[in-house]
């Protein structure tokens, strides 16, 4: 009977917890938005960010995932006309 119940138990949580992770799947424009205000509250101003498929590669950092992991942005530095001279 104790097994019974510890399966039951353990299917239980195991159910439970796929739904946690079916909830923290996060929108690709939502996040992008926020990590845009995040790296204008820090004072960047010329970036540019990108949301790819994960498969993909791309020059520039990877800030984020979205989409529960289908998708990654990557965040690329943007120079100002008069840096490329320097």
């Amino acid at each position: 009977m104790k097994k019974l119940e510890f399966c039951i138990l353990a299917a239980a949580a195991l159910g439970l917890s796929s739904t946690v992770f079916a909830e923290d799947r996060v929108d690709c424009a939502t996040l992008k938005q926020s990590v845009e205000a995040k790296l204008t509250a820090h004072g960047v101003k010329k970036f540019k960010l990108d949301v790819i498929d994960k498969a993909q590669s791309a020059d520039g950092k990877v800030v984020g995932t979205c989409d529960g992991g289908a998708h990654k942005i990557i965040y690329t530095k943007e120079s100002a006309p008069g840096d490329a001279q320097k």
